[in-house]
């Protein structure tokens, strides 16, 4: 029996949403949900095992098995699942030999499918480690695992064409959040305010979406949920969804132009989903959906306007 899953167990059982901040730090701790520290929570809370597994399970970030050095996901939604998604999916089996939900063995790769990864109109979408990889075919995925393993921090921001400066401004003020006076990426920064633990200061996070690249007036450990508030307005930046790889708060963001960029609020966490719903052509000003907007370098066209 674990001492540590017993004080987990202690520290939040009489809170609200207790069950999931313990699964959290298990996972935390051990990379996956060993069940004998699920039998150890069971014991302590009073919960059944079955109710404890079902929330294990119902949840994409929870893994009840040790997972690889590096995570795969091949979204199965319905815009990728049209464009050849299935296709790219077996494709990493292939190359992997493993089967989806496996984890090869040497315990370098975990491979699995989900239902969305929130970037449809990109389709298919792969995710490897929190880095997106848009358009995939199947002529790709050896490349994508050979660069997972060279290490996909090496990328390079000024020549990766999957990464593309974005504007962004407060959904509640519509004041600008970028400042032109601190750079990272070379690009003005995203400019913010945080809370968590007890702290409260500033954030800057780079304006390159696919760039994780960010600085803050203090450090924020690994898997801490922090507050993010407009440095304007002071509103706090909260939506009503939550993240889909490990349920924290979603932090949306407003794209000039239209649409709405949201990114987990959880520090390691590199999920994040665009929507580009009715937004402006930047080029020749129409409005249009999301289908017939692309990315070309660091500037949005329309298939109208090329």
């Amino acid at each position: 029996m674990s001492i540590h899953t017993e004080d987990i167990a202690q520290k939040h059982k009489k809170e609200l949403g207790g069950l999931i901040a313990m699964l959290e730090e298990i996972q935390s701790h051990h990379s996956y949900l060993p069940e004998s520290e699920l039998r150890t929570i069971a014991k302590e809370t009073g919960r059944s095992l079955v109710e404890i597994y079902g929330v294990a399970t119902f949840y994409k970030y929870f893994s009840l098995h040790p997972r690889g050095e590096h995570l795969i996901s091949v979204c199965l939604g319905t815009a990728c699942h049209v464009r050849q998604g299935p296709v790219i999916a077996k494709e990493f089996e292939d190359q992997l030999g493993i089967r989806a939900g496996e984890t090869t063995s040497d315990k370098e790769f975990s491979l699995e499918t989900v239902n969305c990864l929130g970037a449809c109109a990109r389709g298919p979408i792969v995710v490897v480690d929190g880095y997106y990889f848009s358009n995939v075919r199947k002529s790709e995925v050896a490349r994508i695992i050979r660069k997972t393993r060279e290490g996909l921090d090496a990328i390079d921001v000024t020549k990766d064409q999957r990464i593309f400066a974005i504007k962004l401004r407060c959904p509640h003020c519509n004041h600008s959040l970028l400042d032109p006076n601190f750079l990272i990426d070379n690009q003005p920064s995203v400019r913010l305010t945080i809370s968590f633990e007890r702290k409260h200061g500033w954030l800057r996070l780079s304006s390159l979406y696919g760039s994780y690249h960010l600085n803050s007036e203090y450090e924020i450990p690994i898997d801490t949920i922090a507050n993010f508030f407009c440095p304007h307005c002071h509103a706090e930046l909260t939506g009503s969804s939550s993240c889909p790889a490990c349920n924290a708060p979603m932090v949306p963001m407003t794209i000039y132009g239209g649409g709405l960029v949201q990114i987990c609020s959880r520090r390691g966490c590199k999920n994040h989903m665009m929507e580009l719903v009715n937004s402006i052509c930047i080029n020749c000003e129409n409005r249009h959906t999301c289908k017939l907007i692309k990315p070309e370098g660091s500037v949005w066209y329309c298939e109208e306007y090329k």
